[in-house]
């Protein structure tokens, strides 16, 4: 019985998948450019259009506009090259290679990007027929059928936004991260080897084909938001995405080095357990205070994209706070230790820095300081847009004082 619903929810969650949307759009736009260049044409099949729809369509608007524009430059330049070197020579060997040299080379000089093949097709195309007037014309016209049915279609039935997909990206980056820190201070309390220190560092290693793909939906996303009538907040979208991602990035750099620390340590103690009990005690809650805030920090993210950001914004202020209050145990901690084992005082304040420094990147209040900054900046640029630029300021203004007061509240200072 859970087989039907599983398979429902499936569909559902395939239906914004990019590769779902590129072929249902692509193939109802080539049929439509088909029809439309058969009623508007006397060919009678004008697969150009289709051709050049295909093309066109992709899952943003903004690529749809830009590849159509990029396809018309092509093929009329390529007609144009065509017909110059058909009022002067034939088809031979030596015409065809001088109308592909000089095709190709033009198509770089417009920028035509990866149409550059299609201005040398469409010239070998009309070099190629007894009417190269008449096939030059149907060419043209049906580039600009295909191309205009693909924007239309884009205009009319406007793309999904891909917001969603990517804050899940992001969120799945944080959850990875906060495993990893959840096993780290786990395995530091049963007595870990230098073998779990190993593969502390190649998971933490690993993080950075998880950034790639997460850099990738998002560029997905900041595309699909150009030119969409369905934004209503792109740029307070993108500055939320991209900066997230920027700072995941610098958590998994130090996530990398706070483990390559570790690894050093577990070396230099051989078989015995990384560090004493007490202190293994003390660092399993802070890495999991620290795994704690990371994890809200996906969350947050995704939130303050799609919904209300209050919750997860006080849950990672929270973890911040019990995290400061658990460094500063474990810094008394190890400078016992360092007192008692001197030539390790290196090791033991990298692992403090590194703790420092990711307590510090997902700081609430520093990031709605930043958010403010950069909406600011952005509103001094694009006069036209002022207005609603204003409006984001002010929210990210409003966050970064519930933030502070958050922080500041007695509870938070009693834990501390």
């Amino acid at each position: 019985m859970s087989a039907v619903p599983e398979a429902v929810t499936s569909l559902v969650r395939r239906r914004k998948d990019p590769i779902v949307v590129q072929t249902v759009r692509s193939c109802v736009g080539a049929v439509l450019a088909y029809v439309a260049a058969l009623g508007l044409t006397d060919n009678p099949a004008p697969l150009t259009a289709p051709l050049t729809a295909l093309l066109v369509i992709q899952v943003s608007l903004y690529a749809t506009w830009t590849t159509s524009m990029r396809r018309v430059v092509s093929v009329v330049v390529g007609v144009l090259i065509a017909s110059g070197f058909s009022a002067v020579v034939g088809l031979s060997w030596w015409s065809l290679g001088l109308v592909i040299i000089a095709s190709l080379v033009v198509g770089h000089m417009v920028r035509v990007d990866e149409f550059v093949p299609e201005v040398a097709i469409s010239a070998m195309l009309v070099l190629g027929v007894s009417h190269v007037a008449a096939t030059a014309w149907s060419r043209v016209a049906e580039t600009l059928i295909g191309a205009a049915t693909g924007v239309l279609f884009n205009a009319l039935f406007a793309p999904p936004v891909m917001v969603q997909p990517a804050g899940e990206a992001i969120a799945d980056l944080a959850g990875r991260m906060r495993r990893l820190l959840e096993r780290i201070g786990r395995e530091l309390r049963g007595g870990a080897t230098p073998e779990h220190a190993v593969a502390w560092l190649q998971e933490a290693r690993r993080l950075d084909q998880e950034i790639v793909r997460v850099d990738a939906a998002l560029d997905l996303a900041q595309e699909s938001m150009r030119f969409n009538p369905r934004v209503r907040r792109g740029l307070l979208a993108r500055l939320v995405l991209r900066s997230g991602l920027d700072t995941l990035e610098i958590c998994a750099v130090v996530l990398r080095t706070l483990s390559r620390s570790l690894t050093d340590l577990s070396f230099e103690r051989g078989g015995e357990p990384v560090y004493p009990k007490e202190v293994s005690e003390a660092l399993f809650e802070l890495f999991a205070h620290v795994a704690d805030a990371v994890d809200n920090f996906g969350r947050l993210i995704t939130a303050q994209v799609t919904a209300n950001a209050e919750r997860a914004e006080a849950a990672l202020g929270q973890a911040l706070a019990m995290g400061r209050a658990d460094r500063r145990r474990i810094a008394r901690l190890l400078q016992r230790e360092s007192r008692r084992q001197p030539e390790r005082w290196q090791l033991h304040g990298a692992l403090l820095a590194n703790v420092d420094r990711l307590l510090n990147e997902l700081d609430v209040e520093k990031r709605s300081q930043w958010l403010a900054q950069e909406l600011d900046r952005h509103t001094r640029t694009p006069p036209a847009r002022r207005t609603a630029l204003q409006r984001m300021r002010r929210k990210a203004a409003v966050a970064h004082k519930r933030a502070r007061r958050q922080l500041r509240s007695p509870r938070n200072r009693k834990r501390s």
